[in-house]
């Protein structure tokens, strides 16, 4: 009972919290909603839309004996592409160097993972790229609404990275604190998170004691069927193949990708209730530069959800995120740099990073 109390209590203060931030942004915007306002709030921003390309892999001969006949066929792998959209307004760190004219969607802006920006005040993000790589499709975005105060931060922000497979809506309002001579600042909060429920093992039904997968009964059970003779047939009665090895090999691996899809957005999205602590620090002369920033989840609300991820775990974890750019240069023709960025939620990791030494020669 004191059990259910205390969370029945915690998730309405974290409603309000949340309600709060949806409130004050709302407002900030609403006062901005006149002609002065609205140009204002776009002052300085910038759209952007193209659409880049290159040669993939180069077409692969494969050749094959079928009945004592050989056949040649050739795998094409189409042309890459990426096609951006994106609108944006982020105040540039002393270290981020506007090299291209024009915006492409190719910039990779490490320093917009930052909790906080340059300057105090409303920023925004709003980006989605359109992906082929390798004949394989998926959508990047990344959206954020943020508005910095001098002791509170309020930040609105949607993820979506195809090829790290994770997706997810994050709320958060914190309480900040400058330290010393303000480059650096901590900050704690609450965080409000909706996405797909990372904890769910769909092929969990189907391991056996051995750990292995009963593949042939689950392809049963979503239609295919073997005939006395040894074919392998789709739920349509379309032959898929006509031996154990093609049946195995080609098949079985579509066969799991399509059920663990289907039963993956079957389910609802979750929300997790989480406490938040961080911090950020930036320096920065035109010889050294140093912004580091960080997040810790170390707190999560058990809202009792059979798919929620406290109840995947059975316990508390931690969730983090955090970013690092260093520069410096020894003189006018030698130089390092260091820029990366890595996040850890639920059970999803990404990150990027990049390396180098640059040398002029004068």
């Amino acid at each position: 009972m004191i059990k259910n109390t205390k969370r029945i209590l915690l998730e309405t203060l974290i409603g309000i919290s949340l309600a709060i931030a949806l409130s004050i942004i709302g407002v900030l915007i609403s006062m901005s909603c006149n002609a002065q306002g609205l140009n204002k709030i776009l002052k300085y921003s910038t759209f952007y839309t193209a659409v880049n390309g290159g040669t993939s892999l180069s077409n692969d001969q494969v050749w094959s004996v079928t009945s004592g006949v050989l056949e040649e066929s050739v795998i094409e792998t189409p042309f890459d592409y990426t096609l951006s959209i994106g609108l944006r307004k982020i105040k540039r760190f002393g270290y981020e160097n506007r090299a291209n004219t024009f915006y492409n969607g190719t910039e990779n802006s490490y320093s917009d993972a930052a909790t906080l920006g340059r300057l105090d005040g409303f920023e925004y993000l709003f980006e989605a790229d359109f992906v082929r790589r390798l004949n394989v499709n998926y959508i990047n975005q990344h959206h954020f609404i943020r508005y910095v105060a001098d002791t509170w931060v309020i930040k609105i922000e949607y993820l979506q990275d195809g090829f790290a497979d994770i997706k997810y809506f994050e709320a958060s309002q914190r309480y900040r604190q400058r330290l010393g001579d303000g480059k650096l600042s901590i900050n704690i909060g609450t965080v409000q998170r909706l996405s797909e429920p990372y904890g769910f093992n769909p092929l969990a039904d189907w391991i056996l004691d051995n750990g292995t997968i009963h593949y042939t009964y689950l392809a049963i059970q979503e239609g295919y069927h073997i005939s006395m003779d040894g074919l392998y047939f789709e739920p349509d009665g379309t032959i898929v193949a006509n031996n154990q090895e093609v049946w195995e090999e080609v098949v079985i691996p579509r066969v799991i990708d399509d059920y663990v899809e289907d039963q993956r957005s079957s389910l609802n999205n979750t929300v997790e209730y989480s406490t938040v602590v961080g911090f950020d620090y930036y320096h920065f002369t035109k010889d050294f530069w140093f912004h580091s920033w960080g997040n810790l989840m170390p707190y999560h609300l058990n809202t009792g959800g059979e798919y929620s991820y406290y109840n995947y775990k059975g316990k508390q974890w931690l969730d983090y995120s955090t970013g690092l750019i260093f520069g410096y240069r020894f003189n006018r023709s030698l130089g390092v740099f260091t820029e990366g960025r890595y996040s850890k939620y639920w059970n999803r990791q990404w990150h990027n990073f990049s390396v180098g030494v640059n040398y002029v020669i004068f």
